[in-house]
């Protein structure tokens, strides 16, 4: 009976140990700077994530770039109706524009080249520059010419130069926002599959210890009766 106790403490204070990496993987996510600007999103969002994981992360390449390109009609419906809203979106775009997101690009890279060449993060492909099919002309990662004529996509007229609108207007602004919300999902749910499967492990392990110990119960209460 001891040793089936001494069985189940174990197994619990294992199991406390099992909860750290999941209380560490939500606060990971919470305090990564790309994440700074979508706690609004974050928490409901989370919930989502061990469900996301199946779902394969969008972007789209693009001919002479590293980097992906990302749209909006690659995700779910409920995760576009999320940066749908205008209200939360003012807010995350607004936090956006005062953060080094994209400012940290023109400090970077200083050539076209370099810049094409670049594995940028999505939300900086999305919210930093407009879209490659648009045919801007490079002069530094957040300041492009514009073309004689701009093409049909809406992201194309929703460009602009100054450094606190940039695209944060544009739907691939929001695509690259969700797709960089995945990617960092993707990583912490590695980390909660292993932890469930290894809680699982422990909880089965502790039904083992549990049965056993009413069953040394059992048969102690039977030989006492006997004596």
């Amino acid at each position: 009976m001891a040793l089936s106790n001494n069985v189940i403490g174990a197994i619990n204070f294992v199991a406390m140990l099992l909860s750290i990496p999941v209380i560490g993987a939500g606060i990971w996510l919470a305090t990564e700077p790309d994440n700074s600007c979508v706690k609004i999103l974050q928490w409901p969002v989370i919930i989502l994530g061990m469900l996301i994981l199946k779902v394969a992360l969008a972007g789209h390449l693009v001919p002479s770039r590293a980097y992906l390109e990302y749209r909006l009609d690659d995700f779910s419906g409920w995760l576009r109706r999320r940066v749908h809203s205008s209200y939360k979106w003012d807010r995350i775009r607004g936090c956006l524009s005062s953060s080094n997101t994209c400012a940290e690009l023109n400090q970077s890279y200083h050539m076209a080249q370099d810049f094409f060449n670049a594995h940028i993060s999505p939300l900086q492909s999305g919210c930093c520059k407009p879209p490659t099919e648009c045919g801007y002309t490079f002069v530094n990662p957040t300041y492009w010419i514009s073309p004689i004529n701009i093409a049909a996509d809406m992201d194309c007229l929703k460009w602009n130069n100054d450094q606190n609108q940039l695209c944060y207007n544009c739907d691939s602004c929001k695509a690259g926002l969700l797709a960089n919300l995945k990617r960092e999902w993707r990583r912490a749910d590695v980390i909660l599959l292993i932890t469930l499967i290894a809680l699982i492990c422990v909880y089965l392990i502790g039904c083992c210890a549990f049965r056993n110990a009413k069953t040394e119960d059992l048969f102690r209460r039977y030989k006492q009766g006997y004596t």
